[in-house]
């Protein structure tokens, strides 16, 4: 006999035997439908185990009581009230004035919910960004590109018999692991070679693979960045074709000086022919297609982007910014389309001069005030489009560039913000809860500041002084 315990006391008991005959010779069915709070049983075919009317009603099961909840992630109240300009100024005045951030700070504080500046410091004068200027690379990509859409990397026929070619879609983020080390949702250099396979003519012996990167142009560096700069730990020749990132191998640290090359002896090994000739060129004219694979989302990209700091992407995205502005996807087209697109989402771009897309130049100029607008405005929702900015700002003491940071003094979670470092240069510009509840967007950029270590204690000491604000 086997048993059926439901809750409470009810208990049905079955005959399992019997029920497996009848079962194999597809001569009953079991319906259970609910009657009057009930459950009810009916059998057809042979209900010697039912009531007179064919049906065995089960006393009501009595479920616990749940008692009162709350959301896990409940909204910020609306009642909280927003900090003083005279006592925030207070607080904050002494610490901006930190020996950490120089000379040359600048730094504003809005209250999200009305617009209100609560601290101005020099907020309109332009100031070397560094790593803050990818926030205008993210508002512009979110606004100027469809957050859903993808980028696409292609493998068509060559020219010769043998050949195929690798054409870039600007998606630096192809890997040559699966799952990729560094971008999570990437597509593989795999995927890509199993296509092209299965496209080929049985046999087919691919001897060599040219990699097309004519999607974008002009140098492969930009003005403002240092003759150290690409290849480094932290950016690399900006080409339209890439393989993690530009990195020298999946998940490592270095950056490497000639990242379309890579991606095509990527591809040969991948296509099982590491012996194949690897050279830079342009696919035929009407070529045809052999493979395609296509990246996570524009959104996930520039959540990636802020998260990480990463500079290969971030030169990536604007590009394609430009691209889809009918600009060169060149350093200076990006910059002028990054710049464009801020306008036009309604921030005050006044000051802005850029010569980069990811804030690496020391040329690059953004005041502290345009960083609250972007922040902000992605905040209260008035830039359609633009969550993505905000959810891919590192948590302080959790995630990303600031996953060491300011974690101390402050609930974890309060403090998103996006980092900025350069030779003198210290920036972080993002949002914080205050103590009593309430949403601030914030920047302070330091381009005169001293050492590294000095210079983010100061910084972080500004972010925790807003977050324990009851101000």
């Amino acid at each position: 006999m086997g048993t059926i315990a439901s809750s409470g006391s009810t208990v049905i008991t079955a005959n399992y035997g019997r029920f497996r005959k009848r079962l194999a010779m597809g001569v009953i069915a079991l319906v259970l439908i609910l009657v009057g709070g009930g459950i009810a049983v009916f059998g057809m075919g042979g209900g010697e185990d039912t009531s007179a009317d064919g049906a065995v009603t089960v006393p009501d099961a009595e479920l616990p009581e749940l008692g009162e909840f709350s959301p896990v992630l409940a909204s910020l109240s609306s009642d909280a009230p927003a900090p003083d300009p005279d006592t925030l100024a207070a607080v904050l005045g002494p610490l901006l004035q930190s020996p950490g951030l120089g000379s040359g700070a600048s730094a504003e504080v809005v209250d999200v919910a009305t617009g209100d500046v609560l601290l101005d410091l020099d907020a309109d004068d332009p100031a070397i960004p560094a790593s803050t200027a990818k926030l205008l690379t993210a508002v512009a990509a979110l606004t100027t590109l469809d957050p859903a859409d993808t980028l696409a990397t292609t493998v068509v026929q060559g020219a010769t018999p043998g050949e195929v070619v690798l054409v870039g879609g600007g998606d630096p983020t192809l890997s040559r692991t699966a799952p990729s080390q560094s971008y999570p949702g990437a597509p593989t250099v795999a995927d890509l070679a199993a296509q092209v396979v299965a496209s080929l003519p049985s046999g087919t012996a691919v001897t060599r693979v040219v990699v097309d990167s004519s999607l974008f142009s002009g140098p492969l560096t930009a003005s403002g960045w240092g003759p150290g700069d690409a290849p480094s730990s932290y950016a690399a020749p900006i080409t339209a074709t890439a393989v993690d990132g530009a990195r020298v191998s999946p998940g490592a640290v270095a950056r490497s000086g000639q990242p379309g090359l890579d991606a095509g002896s990527a591809l040969a090994d991948a296509l099982g022919a590491p012996g194949a000739s690897v050279a830079l060129g342009e696919a035929p004219a009407g070529a045809t297609t052999l493979a395609t694979v296509q990246s996570a989302p524009i959104a996930r990209l520039v959540e990636q982007m802020l998260s990480m700091s990463d500079n290969v992407l971030a030169e990536s995205l604007a590009r394609h910014v430009a691209l889809a502005r009918d600009l060169p996807a060149t350093f200076a087209g990006a910059a002028q389309a990054v710049t464009e697109a801020v306008s036009e989402a309604g921030i005050d771009a006044g000051g802005v001069s850029l010569s980069d897309g990811s804030g690496l130049s020391q040329q690059d100029l953004v005041p502290a005030g345009v960083l609250t607008e972007v922040v902000a405005g992605a905040a209260d929702g008035s830039i359609e489009g633009a969550s993505a900015l905000l959810s891919g700002l590192p948590v302080a003491g959790y995630d990303g560039t600031l996953f060491d940071r300011g974690d101390a003094g402050a609930a974890p979670g309060v403090v998103r913000a996006k980092t900025g470092t350069l030779a003198g240069v210290h920036a972080l510009a993002g949002t914080v809860v205050t103590a009593d509840g309430r949403l601030l967007a914030f920047a302070v950029i330091a381009d005169q500041s001293g050492s590294e270590a000095a210079a983010e204690a100061a910084l972080d000491d500004v972010a925790a002084a807003l977050a324990a604000c009851g101000c």
